[in-house]
């Protein structure tokens, strides 16, 4: 009992909102959740980082089990992806745990890189299918060798973004992936960008715990809402109108992107 007395009513509303909000527009929490928790709850970015990284653990866990029971998995693309974003994760980690001797350079880096993220995820969620028709348009087929290598390099950049932001594997990875394979089902490109995120968020997020950036109890206060959250909006997802979310949604972003960058 005095574990739930624990529970933060505020953080679990938070999750609840991000929550519905996921649900209703399939948009990645992190690009929600971790501007909410350093400006709102003013939470250092790295704490918020890593909190959000295993909040993002758990809950893509369960859509990749609805996903992989669906068939709607390719694990071939997941492999690429994971052989550039786990070294790259690893790497960024170090890279964090040696800037940990100078807490304002880690703030400073862990608050710029996630502002210019959020102003790329807006622009991911406003303009994808424009920018999945320019290159459909302009460019050759590529060979298989060559989309296995843009793969893997996009792996790399995710695995830097979500280690230091936890933001850009849902809008970015998405949009990158419709372009890379456009002859694939889009369900089946979901289901791998979800099945990838997990073992990404959950290597980054036990790096994250490891260097003491991690705040349990607001983990569970997250999950308290978020979870119910995803449920009530994905059952309503069906009937709201994605033409309005998604640029509220975006512009919202960049409003958040904007003021972390100033």
């Amino acid at each position: 009992m005095d574990f739930i007395h624990h529970i933060n009513l505020l953080y679990s509303l938070s999750g609840l909102a991000v929550g519905v909000l996921v649900g209703l527009t399939g948009v990645g929490g992190g690009s929600l959740m971790t501007p909410l928790l350093v400006l709102l709850f003013h939470i250092h970015p790295a704490t918020a980082v890593g909190t959000d990284l295993l909040y993002a653990s758990a809950t893509k866990t369960v859509g990749t089990g609805v996903h992989g029971s669906k068939g709607t998995v390719q694990w071939g693309i997941v492999g690429r992806l994971a052989l550039g974003s786990v070294p790259a994760t690893a790497l960024t980690l170090w890279f964090l745990s040696q800037q940990g001797k100078h807490a304002d350079a880690s703030h400073s880096v862990i608050t710029i890189v996630l502002g210019w993220a959020l102003l790329a995820t807006a622009i991911a969620i406003l303009f994808r299918k424009t920018i999945v028709a320019f290159f459909a348009a302009r460019s050759t087929e590529l060979e298989p060798g060559q989309i296995t290598i843009l793969t893997v390099v996009l792996g790399v950049v995710l695995g830097v973004l979500v280690s230091l932001t936890s933001v850009g594997a849902g809008a970015i990875g998405m949009t990158v992936l419709l372009i890379l394979y456009p002859k694939r089902d889009v369900a089946q490109l979901v289901g791998s960008d979800i099945a990838h995120a997990v073992p990404l968020t959950l290597l980054a997020g036990l790096g994250h715990w490891m260097m003491g950036s991690v705040d349990w109890m607001l983990l569970v206060s997250l999950l308290v809402g978020s979870i119910p959250g995803i449920i009530g909006g994905s059952l309503l997802g069906a009937r709201a109108p994605d033409g309005v979310l998604r640029p509220i949604l975006a512009g919202v972003l960049l409003l958040v992107g904007a003021k972390l960058l100033t």
